[in-house]
């Protein structure tokens, strides 16, 4: 949780004797979705360099969970399996973006260990009945079971993994399109869905405004979109670096929201350390605020 003074002792996600536990699907409460669940604000951090190394050294950073974006970034299977393994001994919660909603590919990053996914490009009631589906075993959905070679389970030393799974799995979806909006009440109040993530980037494409998600017709979107969210009693959430838009999105009951990327820290960084000694006087070039 976010407090005038920095992070708050008392988030939910600062679970230290459960360290473990916290990102890994390993037995364990699932934190992060106990606070969404509550409206509690978790406060976010992009994992788009698709490297161990950087996604500890930002799991120990103070967030509340890390998002290793498999959607835009160069991840594959193994590589976010590392990066799984480099979270597990902080307390933050690793959030998986596949890049697509399949129920292959699903069943298998639940197997790795990731407990809380992000589904992108979701557009129906329907469609996000078949991923609730898809994170529940049978009979109540079609996850293959696997358990016995399967690393959420601990190779089958967690004891009841299969009767208990369901309880952890934080199924978050997301809205990006016109056809998306339209089915926003659909697919937030679809029973198993934990929250809607909005996508103000493909928002602003999809309403017509290509590269400018701050166009008043985007903005308003997007804060109708929270409050069809929380008033389904469903977590909202979003990727916004800029800071004035994401504390009003958080005025506004956003439960989950991401501030930056590894990405655009490093090369603002990088840029902005060899502007310092090779052209120093040259005035920096504002940069427009955007959802990076």
């Amino acid at each position: 949780m976010v407090t005038s003074g920095g992070w708050s002792a008392s988030s939910p996600a600062d679970n230290r004797h459960a360290i473990f536990s916290a990102s890994t699907g390993a037995p364990g409460v699932n934190a992060f979705k106990q606070a969404i669940a509550a409206n509690q604000p978790q406060i976010g951090f992009w994992q788009a360099l698709a490297s161990p190394y950087t996604a500890e050294i930002c799991a120990g950073a103070g967030f509340d969970w890390l998002l290793i974006d498999a959607e835009h970034a160069p991840n594959d299977i193994p590589l976010i399996l590392a990066q799984l393994q480099a979270i597990a001994a902080y307390p933050v919660e690793a959030v998986v973006r596949p890049p697509i909603g399949d129920a292959v590919m699903i069943k298998q990053l639940l197997d790795l260990g990731a407990r809380t996914l992000l589904i992108p490009m979701v557009e129906s009631g329907t469609q996000a009945a078949e991923m609730v589906r898809a994170t529940r075993y049978p009979p109540a959905g079609i996850r293959g079971v696997g358990s016995a070679i399967g690393r959420a389970s601990r190779w089958n030393r967690s004891p009841d993994y299969l009767q208990n799974a369901v309880d952890e799995i934080c199924l978050l979806l997301q809205v990006e399109s016109r056809a998306g909006l339209q089915a926003l009440d659909a697919i937030a109040y679809t029973p198993g869905v934990d929250g809607v993530f909005l996508g103000p980037s493909d928002l602003a494409a999809a309403l017509g405004h290509l590269g400018n998600p701050g166009h008043t017709e985007v903005q308003d979107a997007i804060e109708a979109g929270i409050a069809t969210i929380t008033a389904a009693g469903k977590a909202a959430g979003i990727l916004i670096a800029d800071e004035a838009l994401a504390r009003r999105y958080l005025e506004l009951g956003a439960a989950f929201v991401a501030v930056g990327t590894d990405v655009t820290i490093l090369a603002r960084g990088a840029e902005s350390l060899a502007r310092s000694f090779k052209n120093p006087t040259v005035p920096e070039t504002p940069r427009e605020k955007g959802v990076y």
